[in-house]
């Protein structure tokens, strides 16, 4: 991998995942979308939206269906024009010009392979009609299946492979051509549970190997928090917050990303309104393990063993539900579930607490 890694397969590669853009790097973002809107009919789909990728960054699109993140992902690639705003990439306006033109491609979620063709064919098949030489052809084939862990496949037929390399083969194909942003439509989509989390760590991986920016569509939230060096969080077309995973976790800017990224809990007490995430609560055997935490009263309504966890909803004496999450270090099935009815006091820190604002429309947090 050292000296596959040392022939770029992307102009510009940076050995370090970006961080936030600062005002004071020369080199202009990757990608910026400036007042970015787009209508079908009476449907607002992208509601004049803002942000800026950084060079290497891997970004990812997160919300709901409808949200309007595949249409921006589409505006970004040039299958849709926007009604008003511009696509920049490198510091170059785009806005207008067609997708071959634009030094993107797109891995979708159908793999969109040629079933006729080899896998080494299909990884070749955009440098063939580009008029890449043949020799050059296949060693940059050869090396992009490298980086994808499917070097020897060269010759197998898509049908003879798993659902998990037919996505390999289809992220090869889109790597090859040296591409300045890489394009992600919900790409596991069509995997299963336990193989979509292992593409979650490879996609990762291959990611930071090639150093190619990568801008990622999906609505689940832990394919998000797992992957992303920065997240935008859609909703009814605006972009209700942008941060790194553990800031839109700990930090949901208002009530829809608290409901939306994970599970939370929201409270109100003398008037105010906040948030307590079910990890973050304890379970509190006696009074002695209260200092400096925030206790309250109730009953196990619900106890649900779920292996290495188990999830307790608590009725509050003062009113309103909790979520709890305990990791079952020592606890069985059994002993979990002779909770359910149970008087328990359950307590929190203070700065775990997260306050939750109004919701407010046109504000775009970047």
């Amino acid at each position: 991998m050292e000296e596959t890694a040392a022939i770029s397969l992307e102009p510009g590669r940076h050995d370090h995942p970006a961080a936030a853009p600062s005002e004071h790097d020369a080199e202009p973002p990757d990608v910026r979308l400036t007042g970015l809107r787009k209508t079908y009919g009476e449907v607002v789909a992208v509601a004049g939206i803002d942000l800026e990728i950084a060079r290497g960054e891997f970004f990812t699109l997160l919300g709901p269906s409808g949200s309007g993140k595949t249409t921006t992902l589409r505006m970004i690639a040039g299958f849709e024009d926007p009604d008003a705003g511009t696509v920049e990439l490198g510091g170059q306006e785009v806005t207008g010009i067609p997708p071959y033109d634009r030094q993107v491609n797109t891995v979708f979620q159908d793999y969109a392979l040629f079933p006729h063709m080899t896998v080494g064919a299909n990884v070749e098949y955009g440098m063939r009609v580009q008029g890449v030489p043949k020799d050059e052809r296949r060693a940059r084939a050869a090396e992009a299946l490298d980086m994808v862990r499917l070097s020897g496949y060269e010759a197998r037929k898509p049908s003879e492979l798993s659902g998990g390399q037919r996505q390999r083969v289809a992220l090869a194909r889109a790597i090859v051509n040296r591409p300045r942003v890489l394009l992600l439509d919900e790409p596991l989509g069509a995997l299963d549970l336990k193989l979509r989390e292992q593409m979650q760590i490879e996609l990762k991986g291959i990611q930071g190997d090639v150093g190619i920016t990568f801008i990622y569509v999906t609505h689940d939230q832990d394919e998000a928090l797992t992957m992303s060096n920065r997240i935008a969080v859609f909703n009814d077309g605006r972009v209700e917050q942008v941060g790194a995973p553990a800031e839109i976790y700990e930090r949901p800017a208002n009530p829809f990303v608290t409901g939306f990224v994970g599970v939370s809990n929201t409270l109100e007490r003398d008037g105010r309104r906040f948030t307590v995430r079910p990890e973050k609560i304890r379970l509190l055997d006696d009074d002695s393990d209260a200092a400096g935490l925030r206790t309250e009263r109730g009953v196990v309504r619900e106890v649900a063993y779920a292996g290495m966890v188990t999830r307790y909803l608590v009725t509050l004496e003062a009113g309103g539900e909790l979520q709890v999450v305990r990791q079952n270090l020592e606890t069985s099935s059994s002993e979990a579930l002779e909770q359910r009815g149970r008087q328990v006091t359950v307590g929190w820190r203070p700065d775990q607490a997260v306050a939750v604002q109004e919701q407010t429309r046109g504000e775009e947090s970047q």
